[in-house]
């Protein structure tokens, strides 16, 4: 089974190992043994390449210095571990819940599905796009602090999302032998461990506004630094046509190319499966592919609210945060003092000056079509704050006067 992430096909297990053979073969045969400095010389060749073909959108850039997009974790993160409009978002729901009176019947230990998990690992199936990098930097320095273990899986040429039953036990037996406590973060999507008679971890992600997330997508596979990075690891990777680097969304959108129509029930298009951001939560299911469809958006709701601890929200880092600091305390103890003390470090990790403001029109036009994706990303964002609201904690209290 394969699906295509980051511009590439990708595969898991005996397929990948086949594959991988091949291209090893294929580079003993052909590149030259002063290998380091062939793959130099392509990467500066390839950097060369790409930044001349990206200048009118880095000139277009400059002319626009300073009005990055508003949800950026690497614009808005200092705002937002102190409050700002995301303790506005949870103070209305805190004055809905009063009115309703559902307030009184929040309770923290039943919306905390940590007590389900059979084993002191965490599994972050991470999603792309939606700040993961920062979240992985960020439980491995507390991993340095509450002593216990990062992993990842290695760097591939080809990595899939989705797996046959028999490729997810074999990822669910390998996260399984990592002895405990430990963190594994990978792109792929939920795998209900439990199915696989494996004690269950203790599951944790991260969502983004799914509009915001696709743009960010879109700019992040056409940045030159992502092909040169890729070349140096994988040097016959070919490059990608100008044409194709120089497009920027809006006209992507408005000309209704191909990679930009978002279509209800579409399996597959354009470069791949990053718009659906639900797959993730939803499963290896076939029903979990169509694009932004009822049955893809109940699956993903019922597996966050069955099996995850927390989802956390990219525009809401204060909320998500404070919620993994008293949920799940082992591994996030003083979360929100760590990323305080390196802001200005996780604030660098993946961003993308190639990245221009798009106008609200062209993502009005978008979200017309991503209803199913909002609703699920509004669903996560609503469970993270009854969750914040559930701790009656002081200093929410006193945020939300």
């Amino acid at each position: 089974m394969k699906i295509r992430l980051d511009g590439d096909y990708h595969y898991f297990g005996s397929a990948a190992k086949t594959m991988d053979n091949v291209f090893r073969q294929r580079r003993m045969a052909f590149v030259p043994k002063r290998t380091s400095e062939l793959v130099a010389l392509m990467a500066i060749s390839a950097t060369l390449f790409l930044f001349l073909h990206t200048r009118d959108l880095h000139s277009k850039l400059r002319q626009m210095e300073g009005r990055l997009q508003p949800e950026d974790l690497t614009q808005s993160a200092a705002n937002q571990i102190s409050g700002g409009s995301a303790m506005s978002a949870v103070s209305a729901m805190m004055r809905q819940l009063k009115e309703s009176g559902e307030i009184s019947n929040l309770d923290a230990k039943a919306l905390n599905n940590t007590r389900f998990a059979r084993k002191e690992m965490i599994f972050f199936n991470r999603v792309p796009k939606v700040g993961s990098q920062t979240f992985m930097e960020l439980l491995r320095t507390l991993g340095q602090h509450n002593g216990f273990a990062f992993n990842r899986d290695h760097i591939q040429r080809v990595e899939t999302v989705r797996l046959a039953p028999a490729e997810q036990l074999e990822l669910a037996a390998m996260i399984n032998s990592y002895p405990t406590p430990s963190v594994f973060v990978k792109h792929i999507c939920f795998i209900n461990f439990t199915q696989f008679h494996l004690p269950e971890p203790i599951y944790v992600n991260m969502v983004r506004d799914p509009v915001e997330r696709v743009i960010s997508w879109y700019y992040y596979v056409r940045a030159p630094w992502y092909y040169v990075e890729r070349k140096q690891v994988f040097p016959d990777i070919p490059l990608p046509d100008p044409m194709w680097l120089k497009k920027d969304f809006e006209t992507c959108v408005l000309q209704g190319d191909r990679e930009c129509q978002y279509i209800e029930g579409a399996l597959r298009e354009g470069i791949g499966d990053h718009r659906r951001q639900s797959l993730f939560f939803c499963g290896h299911s076939d029903a979990c592919t169509p694009f932004n469809t009822q049955g893809a958006l109940q699956r993903a709701k019922r597996a966050v609210e069955e099996n995850y601890a927390v989802v956390g929200v990219l525009e809401d880092l204060n909320s998500t945060l404070t919620v993994l600091e008293h949920y799940i305390p082992r591994f996030f103890k003083g979360a929100r003092q760590v990323y305080r003390d390196e802001v200005e470090r996780f604030k660098g990790i993946n961003r993308n000056i190639f990245k221009p403001p798009v106008s609200e029109e062209v993502k009005e036009i978008v979200r017309r079509n991503f209803t199913r994706e909002i609703e699920f990303y509004h669903f996560c964002r609503q469970r993270l704050h009854r969750q914040l609201l559930a701790l009656q904690l002081p200093e929410t209290s006193e945020g939300l006067r």
